[in-house]
């Protein structure tokens, strides 16, 4: 049992990747709150762990039913990850929050909500997540090893929940020039993530 646990944790952990989340993360919350950063890392994860725990359960036959190939998820996932790197690229996002504190002078600013988009999917519970999940508890025999694969996914949601959490203060500390090259870099960097997963969706659909 502890070598399936230590499988599942190693395989999750490399896919879902909570490090390389967490500045993306902080990016896309650079003008919210502590609190509502924080309460919006805790949505997502709770989010992206209850879709997983669903495609872990019922994947194969909700996918079978509806006739969807897991290849189409990599492609809508790639498509809409690469808009929200376009926009932290050229700081279109930054543009539209002071249209919004320009029209609400006088109200709390508005903060856009990314605990379901894109944190929680396709970021957390993407193609390569749900893949991994739907795999993992295919090769499980039994209800305990199933548990384990699930435990070793809570386990994996946890440390990604503390890492959305530490990496927002950690910004917040750069300063906002520090932050607004950071924020670009990682839009590059994310809509290399975008593409490759358009390029794996249509590898494996052709």
């Amino acid at each position: 049992m502890f070598h399936l646990f230590l499988s599942a944790f190693t395989t999750l952990f490399l896919v879902i990747d909570p490090p390389g989340c967490a500045p993306i993360y902080a990016g896309l919350t650079a003008d919210a709150s502590p609190t509502q950063a924080r309460q919006m890392a805790v949505r997502a994860c709770i989010i992206a762990t209850l879709i997983l725990v669903v495609f872990a359960l019922f994947g194969e036959a909700l996918l079978g039913a509806l006739h969807i190939e897991l290849a189409s998820f990599r492609i809508a996932g790639g498509i809409m990850l690469f808009l929200i790197a376009l926009e932290m690229v050229f700081e279109k996002r930054t543009g539209r929050r002071e249209e919004r504190a320009e029209k609400v002078r006088n109200a709390q600013p508005h903060v856009e909500d990314v605990s379901v988009f894109p944190m929680a999917m396709p970021m957390l519970a993407g193609p390569g997540s749900i893949a991994s999940i739907m795999l993992l508890t295919a090769r499980a025999h039994g209800t305990e090893e199933t548990a384990v694969v699930l435990a070793a996914l809570g386990v994996v949601m946890l440390l990604s929940l503390i890492a959305l959490v530490a990496a927002t203060p950690i910004i917040r500390v750069l300063g906002k020039q520090v932050e607004a090259v950071v924020t670009r870099l990682l839009g590059v960097l994310l809509a290399a993530l975008a593409a490759q997963f358009v390029i794996d969706g249509l590898r494996t659909q052709f």
